[in-house]
């Protein structure tokens, strides 16, 4: 039922924006990318303690979008997540050439036990992944918007795609949202969120049982 309500409340504020700006979403060209392996640079705001870049697309599930051409888009899990996850033990992506829906399981987080997916902002035909991130999850927490990055994909119907997920102020409100429910969740975590001058610690969950994390993630996933 919260989840429900939360994402009523998104659905509002989306047309909100929408019929108060009267601005065509514009995709982002990807910034500098370092070599054929690389990820791109992205200059991170901080909104409720988490990094919120301006240049990307968020989906409410807590995963990114970013445009590198007019129809391939790379895919990560946005800082909210990489903390709330936490230290994981392996990160299970989908096979290149497999047909991915937005709003739909794109990656799959274990955690000494528990399993939670994760979902996707984009729709297509996965291009690459990021095999780093099989071989080492910890990139996911230490970069989640450069090396840490999940998947590319190939997306025929990217422009459409990218109008549904979250830029600019709704981005920032979304991730505020999340913030405030998460401290409201784990009180006891407070401190965690407010360290180093408003920056989130890396792993706010640390503490949590696996099988609560679990539930906990999957409700802020929506998966």
């Amino acid at each position: 039922m919260t989840v429900i309500l939360v994402l009523l409340t998104f659905v509002t504020f989306l047309l909100i924006d929408h019929f108060y700006s009267r601005k065509q979403v514009v995709v982002q060209p990807a910034l500098q990318v370092a070599g054929r392996e690389g990820a791109p640079r992205v200059a991170p705001s901080l909104v409720g303690g988490f990094h919120v870049p301006e240049s990307l697309r968020y989906h409410p599930g807590h995963t990114w979008a970013l445009s590198e051409s007019p129809s391939l888009v790379r895919v990560g899990m946005d800082d909210f997540a990489s903390k709330l996850t936490g230290k994981v033990e392996r990160i299970s992506l989908p096979q290149r050439g497999q047909w991915i829906r937005q709003g739909q399981k794109v990656c799959t987080i274990h955690r000494d036990g528990a399993a939670v997916d994760m979902v996707s902002p984009i729709e297509g035909s996965v291009a690459d992944i990021n095999e780093a991130i099989v071989r080492n999850p910890e990139l996911a927490n230490k970069d989640p918007y450069g090396e840490g990055w999940l998947i590319t994909v190939q997306s025929p119907d990217a422009k459409t795609n990218f109008r549904n997920l979250l830029g600019g102020a709704l981005a920032r409100w979304w991730t505020e949202e999340s913030s405030s429910r998460l401290q409201r969740k784990m009180p006891m975590m407070l401190g965690a969120l407010a360290q180093d001058g408003g920056v989130a610690m890396d792993n706010v969950t640390a503490h949590m049982p696996d099988q609560d994390w679990a539930a906990l993630a999957k409700e802020f996933f929506l998966s």
